[in-house]
């Protein structure tokens, strides 16, 4: 049993320096040449800024840079169980190229990957490489002291590490030094992988600062979401306060007055009884609609597509809807898209002036975005007061984000995007 076990343990650590050694391989064969290209493609472009190049260029560069981080981040937490936070700022889909151009420049995790490309051609490469060199130059030592020297000293000897081989014995010295690089491999080259990950974090992760400001950030959006609910259930107790529960109200006192004049006024109960049936037909509609500003049962049933289609079904202005979403998001992401969308189409009807809106939905890069365009006068903003600052806010909870292009004079586009994965 003794005997199974130290086995066991051999294979596994064999098994465990050979993954390492693979795995760093393949990071080295996969980060010079990536984070040369994408450091000089950022430095190029970026440099063309100040001529208009880089404005179009730069977005497009710094999101394969980005792209290239992320997947380093996933495999830190995939091979070495080691989380690399990450704090971007968001960016909205609509903006303009120097909008986005500007704010990723000011972004100061774009400068942190800038840095890590650095490091990463450099001290990462040689972290990534070593440990598949303890594991593949001891080959070379044994293929030495088997008789490799022969041919390799006709050229005036061979250097193995430190040790110059000329003949026999020297080649055996080539192999007792590749004896003991392999077994500093054992415990070294797992190691070796780790280090390099840990110089991704250092370089790469978010500094305390970042992370302190994403910290506020989530508080003050989870006060608003707070605030948000309760102001929620104070017009929803007002709506049935005042709606539906005072109808009913009316209806058992009507129901009174009928039981009265059952017998002494037939007609006049007959009056009533039609009268109580109305106002149970509309205490019934109110009770819908008040369900439907909760959650509308469209949106539970058949999705966000299916409930922005039936929501612009009911507006007065011809409205084109465009859905490309290949499933649905959670249910909490999908409400909050439901009501910003339909906060901004009741803005439009109100006070834009158009006489035809556009929505489209898609979803990419693990972001659901939704434009709502019109064609009417221009001029919306995001302020104090105004329906958009609302939906803002409702977005924040979800680290989404609302962009508005409303020149004067038309047209106005807004476009909400939500970070979510559809199932």
């Amino acid at each position: 049993m003794n005997t199974n076990t130290k086995s066991s343990s051999l294979s596994a650590r064999v098994r465990a320096v050979a993954v390492a050694a693979g795995r760093g391989f393949v990071l080295a064969l996969v980060s010079l040449p990536g984070a040369v290209l994408w450091f000089t493609l950022a430095l190029v472009s970026i440099s063309l800024v100040p001529i208009g190049i880089g404005l179009v260029t730069t977005p497009w560069v710094l999101a394969r840079v980005r792209s290239f981080a992320d997947w380093r981040r996933g495999l830190a937490a995939q091979w070495c169980g080691m989380r690399i936070p990450s704090a971007y700022r968001p960016i909205p889909e609509g903006a303009s190229p120097w909008t986005r151009t500007y704010a990723l420049l000011r972004d100061p995790a774009v400068w942190r990957d800038l840095r890590w490309l650095q490091v990463d051609m450099t001290a990462g490469y040689i972290t990534a490489l070593l440990p598949a060199v303890l594991l593949l130059y001891p080959l070379e030592g044994f293929a030495v002291a088997a008789g490799l020297w022969r041919p390799l000293s006709e050229y005036g000897g061979y250097w193995y590490g430190f040790v110059h081989v000329t003949d026999q014995a020297s080649a055996f010295g080539a192999g007792a030094l590749a004896l003991v690089i392999l077994a500093f491999a054992f415990p070294l080259a797992p190691r070796l992988l780790t280090a390099h990950f840990r110089l991704t974090r250092a370089v790469l992760g978010a500094s305390q600062a970042e992370l302190a400001e994403r910290v506020q950030v989530l508080t003050e959006t989870r006060k608003d979401a707070v605030d948000t609910s309760a102001a929620e259930l104070r017009r929803i107790e007002r709506d049935l306060h005042d709606g539906a529960q005072a109808r009913l109200v009316a209806m058992g006192m009507d129901l009174g007055t009928i039981e009265m004049l059952l017998d002494k006024d037939p007609a006049k109960a007959k009056q009533l009884l039609a009268q109580t049936r109305q106002s149970s037909v509309d205490a019934l509609a109110e009770l819908r609609d008040l369900v439907r500003g909760i959650h509308p049962p469209v949106l539970a049933e058949r999705g966000l597509g299916d409930a922005v289609r039936a929501l612009a079904l009911r507006l007065p202005l011809p409205t084109e809807v465009n859905v490309e979403l290949a499933g649905r998001a959670d249910a909490p992401v999908e409400s909050a898209a439901y009501f910003a969308v339909s906060e901004v189409l009741t803005n439009a009807v109100k006070h834009s002036g158009a006489d035809r809106i556009w929505i489209d939905l898609h979803h990419s890069e693990d972001k659901l975005r939704i434009s709502v365009t019109d064609n009417g006068k221009g001029g919306a903003a995001i302020g104090a007061g105004s329906g958009l600052a609302g939906v803002e806010r409702r977005l924040g909870t979800f680290d989404g984000v609302l962009a508005v292009s409303s020149p004067a004079g038309g047209p106005t586009m807004v476009t909400v995007e939500i970070p979510c994965a559809l199932s």
